[in-house]
């Protein structure tokens, strides 16, 4: 059981699993700020962090992508995570620590919907490719369920803004029942 008096949240989507590089797509930075404000939690947006600290070993010029440093991003936040209600958004979740997270979404969403998304985004053909291929293939959902216990997987479908409301609804219930549980 979690010493944290509030639950800590990775939700995930699109992971490029070859080059270490992801792409938006299926809503995660939106739910992510949704359920942040809904729930008072602070937003990590792995990301933005990565490239405003330097967290990286690189740019990788044929995705347009920074290198993640695991280590480096895994050192960075550990206090944080340390203090619970943080709600952490990035493309992948293997190299983060399972005791970190409580519940671990990931968001999907069909393959014609994720290719326009990205598309109108400007991403170049061969990176809107290659996602669109680890949707098909669930490289998120597996590379979740080989991280965490099953219990804490969740997968959330984000096509529509309702669909996305539901999974912030859906989030802040279980928030509750977790703080229930824990009190």
């Amino acid at each position: 059981m979690s010493q944290r008096k509030l639950p800590n949240i990775l939700i995930t989507g699109k992971f490029n699993n070859t080059k270490n590089v992801g792409t938006p797509g299926t809503g995660k930075t939106t739910t992510c700020q949704l359920v942040a404000a809904a729930l008072n939690f602070n937003h990590i947006e792995v990301g933005k962090i990565v490239k405003e600290k330097g967290l990286h070993d690189g740019f990788d010029e044929e995705f347009q992508s920074y290198l993640i440093n695991e280590d480096m991003v895994v050192d960075e936040l550990e206090s944080m995570m340390d203090e619970g209600g943080m709600i952490v958004d990035h493309h992948g979740c293997a190299f983060f620590p399972e005791r970190w997270f409580d519940l671990v979404i990931v968001l999907t969403c069909p393959n014609n919907v994720l290719y326009g998304r990205l598309e109108n985004r400007g991403y170049q053909t061969n990176k809107i490719q290659e996602n669109v291929e680890c949707e098909i293939m669930q490289v998120v959902l597996l590379e979740a369920h080989e991280s965490y216990k099953p219990e804490i997987v969740v997968e959330l479908v984000s096509t529509t803004i309702e669909e996305m409301e539901d999974n912030v609804n859906r989030i802040e219930n279980w928030v509750e029942s977790w703080m229930n549980n824990h009190s």
